[in-house]
């Protein structure tokens, strides 16, 4: 026994020796892995278009890319359609946009057969159409609205769709840089004292008043990390966010935004 532990022993002396002969070069015919200095680089967050131009061009699928499967900003710009606002709102400078990929629009139930995915209803089973679904009466015992989820933007009062998307627009530049984890207030260019209708449970939000009363928003990062995600009203994290424009800062969310904190 003794004698196959010397033999081990040798055995690993051998191969240490061989390491450290062998340099840079090669060790049982591989390269050694050489030294690697890590670089943390940061993608580019200059878009060169202003931020009009990035939500119509993923709207259409006709952007840079000019890719037609690239629509994921659809839903919220048949909502500012809807809501007859002047897409001139977008090409201002200064602000902090707000957009809404198609997720946090609606998300329908889908699923898969023979490997293809198929949209199994129409009927939201998550986004805002979900989350802020529309009151079609009252249950006389419990006094609570009775809701169905929206199927498209005109089960909503044009007025309260177009202050919603005026909600989502704030005044001066909100990014990383200027962002901590404490919440920061960000006046819209929502007027003051603008309300929701209880058409939809949009309105019930901050104690059945709809929005902020002054129209403020809150923005902060999750946790200071500069991959920590930002987050809208202590409730919805970012999908992607800090993208600038030529004319202030996007970010994008994949879930429903509430009109209030």
């Amino acid at each position: 026994m003794k004698v196959f532990k010397n033999k081990i022993l040798a055995s690993i002396l051998l191969v240490l020796i061989a390491i450290s002969q062998s340099g840079c070069g090669k060790m049982f015919g591989l390269e050694r892995q050489k030294d690697y200095d890590y670089v943390k680089k940061t993608l580019d967050p200059n878009i060169g278009v202003s931020a009009r131009k990035f939500l119509e061009d993923r709207a259409t699928g006709t952007g840079m890319a000019n890719d037609p499967t690239d629509t994921v900003f659809k839903y919220m710009k048949l909502g500012l359609d809807y809501a007859g606002i002047d897409l001139a709102e977008y090409e201002k400078s200064d602000r902090t946009f707000l957009f809404l990929h198609n997720l946090g629009v609606r998300v329908l139930p889908t699923k898969v057969t023979n490997g293809v995915t198929v949209t199994t209803s129409n009927i939201p089973t998550a986004g805002l159409w979900f989350d802020y679904p529309i009151v079609t009466g009252v249950n006389p015992t419990t006094g609570l609205p009775i809701t169905r989820p929206a199927t498209k933007w005109s089960d909503y009062p044009k007025e309260d769709v177009k202050n919603y998307f005026l909600y989502l627009i704030g005044q001066g530049k909100y990014n990383f840089d200027n962002l901590n984890a404490n919440n920061v207030p960000v006046k819209s260019i929502l007027p003051a004292n603008a309300v929701l209708s209880k058409s939809s449970m949009l309105g019930y939000a901050n104690n059945g008043k709809g929005f902020d009363e002054n129209g403020i928003f809150y923005l902060k990062i999750l946790n200071n990390s500069d991959q920590a995600p930002i987050v809208h009203n202590n409730r919805t994290n970012d999908r992607s966010a800090g993208y600038v424009a030529t004319n202030g800062i996007v970010h994008v969310f994949g879930a429903s935004l509430a009109p209030s904190l």
